[in-house]
């Protein structure tokens, strides 16, 4: 009996609580100390996205040739000396997606070869992101397509160049209106 009383006087304390809480006008009229703000400089150093028709692609360019050496230096320990995985995924190789367990990687999967350059501009290496070149980042864009048989090793990757390499999954996606 006493245990049913104070059930139900928790309850009504409860209602009265969230009734107060919801009822309560108070707002904030300032910022809570959260954060900081950031210049208008600061968020242009990340709005470097790079769509599927190449738009906002940097000057520079890049080979395979020169990009297996900095894949060496600055991508193997991650994703393997070829690009067949390791602590990081594989990016080379794949194959069928029409299969019931399919391998996902930048050769079997990603539609736009502008993705890999978005991608390795935006968060590679690791470590250090934004860190390299566009010429750096060219390279090792075209070192990825060429390790996938996409691309000739010698072929010259550069904002009016990459945007035309057709991927292999480019018509696996449902495309998008505009």
């Amino acid at each position: 009996m006493v245990v049913n009383q104070l059930i139900k006087l928790s309850v009504v304390f409860i209602f009265i609580g969230i009734a107060l809480g919801c009822a309560n006008s108070n707002q904030v009229a300032s910022p809570i100390g959260l954060g900081k703000s950031i210049s208008e400089n600061q968020i242009q150093a990340w709005n470097i996205d790079i769509g599927p028709s190449g738009v906002g692609l940097p000057a520079g360019s890049g080979t395979a040739i020169a990009g297996e050496k900095l894949f060496q230096q600055e991508c193997a320990s991650c994703h393997g000396n070829q690009g067949q995985g390791g602590p990081a995924n594989r990016l080379v190789g794949g194959g069928s997606l029409d299969t019931s367990k399919p391998v996902k990687t930048v050769g079997s999967f990603w539609p736009y070869s502008t993705t890999i350059f978005d991608y390795v501009k935006r968060a590679m290496p690791h470590q250090a992101p934004q860190s390299l070149t566009d010429d750096q980042v060219y390279a090792a864009t075209a070192y990825i397509l060429y390790l996938n048989n996409i691309i000739s090793r010698d072929e010259v990757m550069n904002a009016k160049a990459l945007p035309l390499v057709k991927m292999p999954n480019r018509d696996g996606f449902i495309p998008i209106a505009h």
